[in-house]
């Protein structure tokens, strides 16, 4: 403002000097949803050579990743020019025509600002390292309400030209790299999370009957290896049902060797594919990664190509059962996964771009809901799953019972606590809500966050709250669980 102050002043003085005004983006809410709306930045030769419009020139300001990036098309405008008259020597003589820039449309979101805000509080309220991700969707259309990383980071620093120093600690593993969106981008094993989807496999390739029961003693050897459940601790003879409420590891483990085989994909790859493990989700948000669910396939040729000490075996399979080993997955992958279950077999695209308006606010274009894939789940299969998650948050012995049994809306949801070297564990929580008929889904990671219902159960519950505005006083409670179950 001195220097703008001062160029008015002695306006007579500085010939060919003028004051213009430069727009750039705000962003009112700093830190909340900044990994939503994403970032802006100076075109690149790449990004202006594959620009949509043929009015993007080197200099301009074009969307990054989020929102911005997905919809930059919509929002960023058109540029203004003014023409001068200047004599041979480059001295100003005149003022020649000037064509009025236009503003960019408006974009309005799926997001609940609210719920957002909250899950953003939840995460940095639970997380001892401050590292998570978590989403909010619909499971019937996929429009997510709120999803956000932590730590986040002021979508304002991209207003301008960003600094080398700024950048790079934005981009800094020491200081959590706040610019990763690990919501969608963050590839974690899921734990015990990754029961409901060793469930689908297995009943829906008849592997199992819902009422088989399985003994557990706390430890099961197979292929000379002996797998435990977290401290050991034995569940009896127990089903399906049970097993999810419990989170027995043997019941799953079990399963995991008999859908094994060294040879190609079995049902247990084949199902996480279909529900959207290890693939893109087509979420409006990049960039997103893919993951990966391990195979026979995949692990054999990195033990051709010397790449690992050893080919696939049936521990693989026993490790992806219960959502360890190899698997890369992030919450919206799993928040997909959990609603196709929900929804009885629709693999919903998660979005957030809802409609373009005007600056009037007036509807100019409504944006298509994506397309959504079919998977063949069965009533039977959809009501035992869901029933055993059920049970897990709102039965005595239920994974997450201390965290939800005064909840004011029915829940089912599971509890996960991954094992990643050399961190600690990764806590995680998945919730459906209202049982027995879902309209939410909610997943929340926490890296370093101990047993799932210790940090992400809490996590949870908060944005729940959100989402059916249980109010203030929900909000301030801070239930944790003590449950040391997987």
């Amino acid at each position: 403002m001195p220097v703008v102050q001062y160029v008015l002043e002695n306006a007579q003085d500085l010939p060919g000097v003028t004051i213009e005004r430069v727009f750039l983006r705000s962003y009112p809410y700093e830190t909340i949803g900044a990994h939503l709306f994403g970032t802006v930045g100076e075109v690149n030769q790449e990004e202006l050579e594959a620009a949509e419009n043929d009015d993007v020139t080197l200099g301009d300001r074009v969307g990054k990743s989020g929102v911005e990036r997905e919809y930059d098309r919509y929002l960023r405008g058109r540029n203004g020019a003014s023409r001068v008259q200047v004599d041979a020597g480059g001295a100003f003589r005149g003022a020649g025509g000037v064509k009025e820039p236009v503003q960019g449309r408006q974009l309005r979101l799926a997001v609940d600002l609210e719920t957002q805000k909250v899950g953003q509080r939840a995460l940095s309220a639970f997380a001892p390292t401050g590292k998570g991700g978590f989403v909010a969707m619909d499971v019937n259309d996929g429009e997510v309400l709120a999803l956000g990383s932590a730590p986040s980071f002021d979508p304002n620093q991209f207003a301008r030209i960003v600094e080398p120093k700024v950048y790079k600690e934005l981009t800094d593993d020491e200081n959590g790299s706040p610019l990763t969106n690990r919501a969608t981008s963050g590839l974690y094993p899921a734990g015990s999370t990754f029961k409901l989807i060793t469930a689908a496999a297995a009943l829906e390739s008849d592997l199992i009957e819902p009422n088989e029961t399985i003994f557990d003693p706390g430890k099961i050897e197979i292929g000379e290896q002996v797998f435990t459940n977290a401290g050991s601790e034995p569940n009896g003879t127990v089903d399906l049902r049970q097993a999810l409420q419990v989170s027995s590891d043997v019941y799953f483990y079990t399963l995991g060797a008999r859908m094994n085989d060294a040879t190609e994909d079995s049902a247990l790859q084949q199902w996480s594919s279909r529900l959207g493990i290890g693939r893109p989700t087509g979420i409006d948000l990049p960039p997103e990664q893919t993951g990966l669910v391990p195979s026979p396939a995949w692990r054999n040729e990195l033990f051709e190509n010397g790449d690992t000490d050893r080919p696939w075996s049936i521990g693989d399979s026993v490790q992806l059962s219960v959502g360890q080993g190899d698997l890369q997955t992030n919450p919206l992958q799993m928040a997909v996964a959990y609603a196709a279950i929900a929804n009885g077999g629709r693999i919903v695209t998660p979005h957030l771009g809802m409609q373009v308006e005007g600056t009037d606010g007036r509807v100019i274009q409504e944006l298509d809901i994506p397309d959504q894939r079919e998977v063949p789940i069965s009533p039977e299969t959809q009501e035992t799953i869901l029933g055993g998650l059920s049970d897990a948050a709102t039965k005595p012995g239920g994974t997450s019972y201390d965290v939800f049994k005064d909840f004011e809306v029915p829940i089912a949801g599971k509890t996960g606590t991954a094992e990643r070297a050399p961190n600690a564990d990764q806590s995680w929580y998945i919730a459906l809500a209202p049982y027995p008929d879902p309209q939410y889904v909610v997943a929340v990671t926490i890296e370093e966050g101990g047993f799932g219902a210790g940090a992400a159960a809490p996590a949870a519950r908060q944005i729940l709250a959100a989402l059916f505005e249980l109010g203030k006083k929900e909000e301030a409670k801070v239930v944790r669980g003590n449950s040391q179950t997987r």
